[in-house]
């Protein structure tokens, strides 16, 4: 095996300070990288995604694991030479992407079984959630560090402060948990907040695109304008009274009072009626490959 810059050296000897604009906080401390590595489960054949690895410490504790393979995606190339050294060590196990996680598919880059490992960037940890979300049929399990509120916001159940849009899409399509809390310091530079660990392990039955993009809509309108009763909200949707009455749910409910089953119900009612909605007869839900 190569020899590698310790972990604690590598900010210093490769000029990696983190910057905001990357909403960039490193994880240096190595017990915490395990930690991390050990929450995803066996990782035994298994093809991971990591995305934003900057100095490598999740991603030498990945490594440490029997993982098929680990693919690396970072945009900031002042990590690159950084990450090159663990690349070296690990030729066969470890891919380093220099590519904007926003525009690169890993269901389509990787080969199942296939999971995310990540500390994701502070700035677009939210819309790769989403795009995940999108494809959880292709996922066997998501474990992401974000702000512990955003955190929160994904776990939260009906009628709490933080149950809303980004709730009830990751609960529909899995089982959400906490798998662990970070203070500000185990970051360097340390966040003004606290950071947790999200684990998602999709359902074997997965909507399909056309129901997903309908429960993106319906989320979209509910929650829009929380405090709106729903026979108000979902008016964009047209002829909310009836779609809701079909349903079986009282206009007078607000967005937060309703559990995920009834969004459910909402967007297959929506999709089925609704001259927006796609006619590729995808909407009943797909099983994972």
């Amino acid at each position: 095996m190569s020899e590698i810059t310790p972990l604690g050296e590598v900010v210093g000897r490769f000029g990696l300070d983190a910057r905001k604009s990357l909403g960039q906080h490193f994880l240096l401390d190595e017990t915490v990288c395990g930690r991390i590595a050990l929450l995803p489960g066996d990782l035994t054949g298994r093809y991971v995604l990591e995305v934003g690895p900057g100095p490598g410490g999740l991603t030498r504790a990945l490594l440490t694991k029997p993982l098929a393979h680990l693919t690396a995606v970072e945009l900031d190339v002042r990590a690159l030479a950084a990450l090159a050294e663990v690349e070296a060590a690990y030729p066969e196990r470890l891919t380093v992407v220099q590519q904007d996680a926003m525009k690169f598919d890993g269901a389509v880059a990787l080969p199942a079984p296939r999971q995310v490992v990540a500390n994701l960037p502070y700035n677009i940890g939210t819309p790769l959630l989403v795009g995940w979300l999108r494809q959880a049929a292709m996922w066997e399990r998501l474990t992401l560090m974000f702000q512990e509120e955003v955190a929160l916001r994904i776990i939260a159940p009906p009628q709490t402060e933080h149950y809303g849009r980004l709730a009830v899409l990751a609960q529909w399509v899995g089982a959400c948990s906490i798998g662990m809390r970070l203070p500000p310091g185990a970051f360097r530079p340390p966040p003004r907040v606290h950071s947790a660990v999200v684990i998602i392990t999709p359902h074997a039955e997965q909507p399909g695109p056309a129901l997903f993009r309908a429960m993106e809509r319906v989320t979209a309108a509910a929650f829009g304008q929380r405090r709106k009763m729903l026979r108000g909200s979902l008016k964009p949707l047209g002829q909310a009274d009836a779609l809701l009455a079909g349903c079986g749910i009282a206009g007078d409910k607000r967005a937060e009072e309703l559990p995920v089953s009834a969004f459910d119900a909402l967007a297959r009612a929506w999709l089925e009626r609704s001259p927006e909605a796609s006619q590729d007869g995808e909407g009943q839900g797909k099983k994972h490959p």
